[in-house]
């Protein structure tokens, strides 16, 4: 078997196998590269000494038996579950309803196989993605994942890499694709042994985490193909339809041909040679309509990408929070809710008062297929960096719940739900951590507290990260959904998901013609072709005036009467419609 490693600084490479280290040659072909035969299988141990020192995990090592500081593992995938491939021709994104999903709290066994075992809840309810949180090895057993430090390998606990072949070969089984978060802005700070290799980052740039990523210092040609090659391996190895990208606003690049670019690039590429469709979808903080731009007009070429400004506007809508980056969404009220829905962002290069400056560019609906942005009310993000990681369903109502439903579900974009979202989940979702190392634990430990109490928050308010009963109390409770008013929320969001399906004005590509509409102190809406769909927040009855023509109920949280001769629709306290216009006896 062929051993290889890119340690363009070193002297002298060994290569490690089964106890025995052998010398690696240079590859005269590939400057900086090393190269060793020797006999190996699945599951042989292996690892790279660098100048006489301490065999080190390889930097594309598939798998991490023993940790991400411990040797590697030869991967055979040929080895793995695939026979739900033969019939499975990937899932596009137009069209999709997203579940974001963390493998650790999805189920108390925090494994593949348990989360695989709840596949077929998922697909009843409609949904046709599961958005998997990263499974990169990171320390310890439990973890969000973004302190991952192998960017090719899979978390062992959580099943290793034939634990994730079996989990996307049962998804693809019940007709749902599979789309794994990754992260290529920065590493984790425990077991981080790339920079003893090479020049895998720079100082030229800084991010929140230290030293940026390596992707325009000399070197960087080799960081940028390490990136794209494990991007291109989870697609192809484990037959995945699609990645997430973590904050793609950390990838500072100064080349003209900008990083994401090349990626989406050979992703396209490799879609085309696998003969189904794949996807990028970036986290950007920047709203800069270049992400999503196709490569041929000037843009990076991402398929999609989230859309904070649609969460901040419809979270400040119903909660009434105006907090740090909710201030400016909160000041505008309904307005910001309504923007988003018409022109996607809210800060189109507008003034952010969070940024103290003017922010973000516009986007163009008539040019930006609507499935180009991602809305949602709840991510892991918006729960888990909270003090407390408290859900929506800790502070609205079943009612509220079932608007914040409709507004997304029924909104131009791709709608994503973060898991236990569909029944309002009672449990929190909180930052927990597991590392193993003591002055580490205890960092990270202050450093949460020290955050919070900036914000009024007592210390002993905020979960502790290692106490391994924050990650249980995040745990999902399966029980639930079989009890009210967890049952009606489910069966809400189950009605919600087929209406889209089967309305094509729900995943119509244009959404220039989305029209919002509010009245003051009333209900707000919006109509998407012959459909009107109306939320009341407000503990009382609340009107909307719609058009004076003929409408149908097609779907309401409570009993609600068709609207009367002058378009004008009751609806109940709390409470969320869809409605069906006619005119002349036809869809309007």
């Amino acid at each position: 078997m062929l051993f290889e490693v890119w340690a363009p600084h070193a002297e002298r490479v060994g290569l490690q196998v089964d106890g025995r280290t052998r010398p690696m040659e240079r590859d005269p072909g590939r400057d900086g590269w090393w190269r060793a035969e020797a006999d190996a299988e699945h599951g042989t141990r292996y690892g790279f000494a660098l100048d006489g020192g301490p065999p080190l995990p390889d930097p594309r090592s598939r798998r991490q038996p023993d940790g991400p500081e411990g040797l590697s593992a030869v991967v055979d995938h040929s080895r793995f579950p695939g026979d739900g491939e033969r019939e499975w021709f990937g899932r596009p994104l137009p069209g999709a309803v997203l579940y974001e999903l963390h493998i650790g709290t999805f189920t108390p066994e925090g494994t593949f196989d348990a989360a695989a075992a709840r596949l077929p809840q998922l697909a009843a309810l409609g949904i046709t993605h599961v958005e998997l949180m990263p499974v990169c090895p990171f320390p310890g057993t439990h973890g969000w994942g973004y302190d991952g430090v192998a960017p090719w390998a899979v978390h062992e606990p959580y099943g290793g890499p034939e634990g994730l072949a079996r989990f996307v070969d049962a998804a693809h089984r019940h007709g749902l694709g599979v789309v794994l978060d990754v992260v290529h802005n920065h590493l984790g700070p425990s077991g981080n042994r790339l920079p003893e290799f090479g020049p895998y980052f720079t100082d030229t740039h800084h991010t929140p985490w230290g030293a940026a990523v390596n992707l325009d210092a000399p070197g960087s040609d080799e960081v940028r193909a390490y990136f794209i090659g494990s991007a291109l391996a989870w697609l192809r190895d484990y037959r995945l339809d699609g990645l997430r990208l973590d904050a793609v606003h950390a990838l500072h690049d100064t080349r003209a041909r900008h990083f994401l670019a090349e990626l989406s690039a050979e992703v396209d590429a490799l879609a085309a040679q696998v003969g189904r469709p794949l996807f990028l979808i970036g986290e950007s903080d920047l709203n800069d309509p270049r992400t999503t731009t196709p490569r041929e007009a000037g843009g990076h070429g991402l398929h999609a990408q989230w859309n904070d400004d649609f969460h901040h506007a419809l979270h400040t809508y119903l909660t009434g929070e105006r907090q740090g980056y909710y201030a400016d969404f909160a000041a505008e009220g309904p307005a910001a809710l309504a923007k988003t829905l018409q022109r996607g962002f809210f800060h189109d290069d507008t003034y952010s008062a969070f940024r103290g400056r003017r922010h973000g560019g516009p986007l163009n609906p008539l040019t930006t297929p609507a499935h180009r942005l991602l809305g949602y009310a709840q991510t892991h993000d918006q729960i888990g960096n909270r003090a407390t990681g408290d859900r929506l369903s800790s502070r609205l109502s079943p009612g509220l719940l079932a608007c914040a439903a409709a507004l997304v579900l029924c909104a131009p974009f791709t709608p994503m739900l973060f898991m236990g979202e569909e029944w309002g989940a009672g449990t929190p979702w909180q930052y927990f951590t597991d590392h193993q190392d003591p002055e580490l634990a205890e960092a990270v430990r202050r450093g949460r507290r020290r955050e919070f109490a900036a914000h009024g928050w007592a210390e002993a308010d905020v979960p502790d990260p290692q106490d391994p009963a924050t990650r249980l109390r995040s745990c999902l409770d399966w029980t639930e959904p079989g009890r009210e008013p967890h049952r009606a929320l489910l069966d809400w969001h189950r009605r919600l998901i087929a209406l889209r399906r089967a309305e094509p004005a729900l995943t119509a590509p244009d959404w220039s013609r989305t029209v919002p509409f509010h009245e003051p102190d009333g209900c707000f809406g919006f109509r998407r072709g012959p459909l009107r769909i109306v939320v009341n927040p407000h503990d009382r009855p609340a009107d909307a005036r719609l058009e004076q023509v003929p409408a149908e109920v097609v779907a309401a949280w409570r009993p609600v009467e068709p609207p009367g001769p002058d378009g004008t629709l009751r609806l109940p306290p709390e409470s969320a419609a869809v409605l069906r216009s006619y005119e002349g006896g036809q869809p309007s």
